[in-house]
């Protein structure tokens, strides 16, 4: 089977080796003399923002190519001169920070499980050798049960791997040792990775490697992921490893099963070994043929030879060896059982002689804290302060910030609108250029960046400290409940920080319906760019303006207020989604509670300020320009002596007004779509009857205004609604779009928030107004 490629089907971050050139004449002598010739090892560094060209490193040159030019180089995976080494192991065991320090790149970790979803490869040097590290998604076995460990294990079947590295927990051993006894009998080179040795030694448990490597038959390194030392030792061991014969291990059959399973491996085991053209090591392959013969629902490894099914002596002998089992009343998930019993009986035979404890309750700290963050009592109300600190942090913090970028950005308009001048540009592209875009550009930036820059690393401490997995725990009774998924209110906490990433966190979620649910709610929490208007409107209308610490309270309960509306409208949309369209059952719910630990400060200010900040504004930026364009247009263009702003907003007032809104309100909203941060300028706008966006000079000039158009506390308690439950803006759509890769969804996820807020304003006002 070929396994070519063209240069643009490569991701960032990954490696492969040049196959063959297709283009012709000029193209093709001048990509040869950049050196891509046979061979030549190339990795993706990164896409320009509009996705071509792409930048590859190409012989220690960084060069950018065309899409057009990379359809014409042909790519292979990497072949001989860098060994490929499968970096396996349980989900949040530090895998991917062992990748990132070993190789240098920035994959995404958190102390929270399945961060990893698919593989990563990167560039790996040591004193002798170059490797190509695969980091693999976190799996507990090579008996998959969700796409991600089935990902692992293909992986590890298909003979891509020259070695394999399976990382483990120090604090936790026994069940790492399910998975490396499995890995042992797949694949001929593994070396034993025991991570966070550091963390052992705080809970008093100190591991004998010699001893366990000499039980194992394997090479095993004790190592520490944050501390490059012991990261040196682990590479002197995999240049040993290879530099040694092929497969030589100690034990060749580290695992004994029971006496039945035994006799018919003993049966099936030689005919499968006579198979000619067999690649996967005879015994493993003899247990997968029996599981699957037994249930057929274990499914074998995609490049297991066909005629494994169709071998007469293989046919025989399987028939033979299930015979043996079902005599016994073995059938289905027993075997499976009986082989999972058998890997764990030996991990506890082998931990209870290379382990010692000197304290016995060495997770007593961790104890208490859970006793604190999860207990009946304590857990929802530590739960929302903490949430309620974070937002506090968010807004206090990102107001100086704010006003920084917004004067800068006004400071560089005098100067951008002189280039033009000197341009002798029309005064109708210069007013576009400068008065639309670039003044709609700058103010998402202001607005949005600085509470981003510190929610997402806040919201990334919390993912390191292990605090999140915390908070899907005492949530997952409510979901359950709405038969969803815990794990929803993972990504319900992303929400708050931006959408679009909530969105794409829900890809945490195994099952597709519940990964749906969650997708399409997401967007019932506010994100931070609709809490200035929700915050400055409760400050207006309900707390006064003073800033006294009364007034302050007041406005954090009201907020929290709101919070709290919206998280219990997203288990309301859940139960009604999960009840209708998506209708089940809640699926098999496993969650591991890591342990808490202190987070890395730097790789998290890197990591959120690239991976989440930078990512969400460049989406906001890309969908705010033509907004610029259109909310220009429609503030310049007269007919009949009215700007087409003032026309639409005339046209919705009688709509509008059964919501408790006006025309302009609603008008605002529609316009704000590629970011809610500019609803509220849009507003101030219309009112006052400009070509641009407006900030208010201080809160009392603007209630001053509101109230002039006909604002009552009414009016804002509907804004306020309607804030928090209407579409999601451009970013997080296209996001759902990217996520469900179907418009129906996407639509969905337009409307249903919508009917939300409609619905909710619409009670309001007409309750008010019988009442009042």
């Amino acid at each position: 089977m070929s396994n070519h490629h063209c240069l643009n089907d490569m991701k960032p971050g990954q490696t492969a080796r040049i196959h063959s050139l297709t283009a012709a004449g000029s193209t093709r002598r001048r990509l040869s003399d950049l050196g891509l010739v046979d061979q030549t090892l190339v990795q993706c560094i990164g896409k320009s923002p509009s996705g071509d060209p792409c930048a590859y490193l190409i012989r220690g040159a960084v060069i950018a190519i065309r899409s057009a030019e990379g359809k014409k180089i042909l790519i292979e995976e990497p072949a001989s001169g860098h060994k490929t080494i499968a970096l396996a192991g349980n989900p949040n065991v530090g895998k991917s920070t062992l990748f990132n320090s070993l190789t240098g790149m920035k994959q995404h970790t958190g102390n929270w499980p399945g961060k990893t979803v698919e593989n990563a490869l990167g560039l790996c040097h040591s004193r002798r050798h170059d490797y190509i590290l695969a980091d693999l998604p976190g799996t507990y076995s090579l008996m998959p049960h969700s796409p991600e460990e089935e990902e692992a294990r293909n992986f590890l079947c298909s003979g891509r791997a020259d070695a394999a590295i399976v990382v483990c927990d120090a604090s936790c051993l026994e069940r790492n040792l399910n998975l490396v006894l499995q890995t042992i009998e797949l694949i001929p080179r593994v070396l034993v990775c025991v991570n966070l040795m550091d963390e052992a030694a705080r809970h008093h448990i100190h591991i004998d490697l010699p001893a366990l490597s000499k039980a194992l038959g394997v090479p095993v390194v004790g190592t520490t992921a944050r501390d490059r030392h012991s990261l040196d030792a682990l590479l002197d061991a995999l240049d040993e490893l290879f530099e040694s014969p092929a497969g030589s291990k100690t034990g060749t059959c580290p695992v004994t099963y029971p006496p039945l399973l035994e006799a018919a491996l003993t049966i099936l085991e030689p005919p499968v070994r006579n198979l000619s053209g067999l690649t996967l090591p005879p015994r493993w392959t003899a247990l997968r043929l029996l599981e699957h013969r037994l249930n057929p629902e274990a499914a074998l490894p995609p490049l297991l030879p066909s005629l494994l099914h169709t071998d007469p002596a293989v046919k025989q002998a399987l028939t033979e060896a299930e015979h043996i089992l079902t005599a016994s009343d073995i059938h289905k998930e027993q075997l499976s059982d009986l082989i999972t019993a058998a890997l764990f009986h030996h991990a506890e035979t082998i931990c209870q002689t290379v382990i010692q404890k000197e304290k016995q309750d060495a997770r007593r700290t961790l104890r208490r804290m859970d006793a604190l963050l999860t207990s009946r009592r304590t857990s929802y109300p530590l739960m929302l302060l903490l949430l309620a600190f974070v937002f506090w942090l968010t807004i206090a913090g990102a107001n100086y910030p704010s006003q920084l970028l917004s004067g800068l950005f006004t400071f560089l308009e005098t100067p951008l609108a002189a280039f033009f001048v000197r341009l002798h540009a029309p005064a109708w592209l210069q007013d576009l250029a400068v008065s639309g875009i670039y003044r709609v550009l700058t103010w998402v930036v202001s607005v949005m960046l600085p509470p981003m820059a510190i929610f997402f690393p806040l919201f990334t401490l919390l993912e390191d400290a292990g605090l999140l997995p915390r908070i899907a725990y005492n949530l997952d009774h409510a979901f359950q409940c709405c038969h969803s998924c815990g794990k929803q209110g993972l990504t319900l906490c992303m929400g708050f920080g931006c959408n679009a990433a909530g969105v794409t966190g829900c890809r945490i979620i195994d099952s597709p319906r519940e990964r749906l649910i969650a997708i399409l709610t997401n967007s019932f929490v506010p994100c931070n760019g609709r809490f200035p208007v929700i915050l400055t409107l409760i400050t207006l209308f309900f707390t006064g303006a003073a800033g006294a610490f009364s007034s302050n309270a007041l406005a954090a309960l009201l907020l929290t207020g709101v919070i709290l509306l919206g998280i219990a409208a997203t288990f309301l949309a859940s139960w009604l989604l999960s009840r209708t369209i998506l209708k089940g059952v809640p699926s098999f719910f496993t969650l591991e509670l890591p342990p808490y630990r202190r987070p890395q400060f730097g790789p998290v200010l890197i990591r959120s300020l690239l991976d989440r900040t930078l990512f969400v504004l460049g989406r906001a930026v890309t969908a705010a320009a033509p907004a610029g364009l259109i909310i220009w247009l429609m503030a310049s263009l007269t007919w009949q002596g009215s700007t087409l702003l003032s026309i639409c907003a005339a046209a919705l007032d009688p709509f509008a007004a059964l919501f408790g809104l006006d025309g302009v309100i609603l008008m605002a909203f529609l316009l704000g779509m590629p970011a809610n941060e500019i609803v509220l300028p849009i507003i101030l706008m219309a009112y006052l009857n400009q070509q641009t966006l407006t900030a208010p000079e201080n809160l009392l000039t603007l209630k001053s205004l509101l109230i002039s158009q006909g604002w009552t506390p009414l009016t804002a308690a509907c804004t306020i609604l309607f804030t928090l439950f209407h579409w999601p803006c451009a970013t997080t759509l296209i996001t759902i779009h990217k996520e469900t890769k179907s418009l129906k969804w996407t639509l969905l996820a337009f409307l249903l928030p919508t009917a939300f807020g409609l619905t909710l304003c619409l009670l309001t006002t007409q309750t008010a107004r019988l009442l009042f």
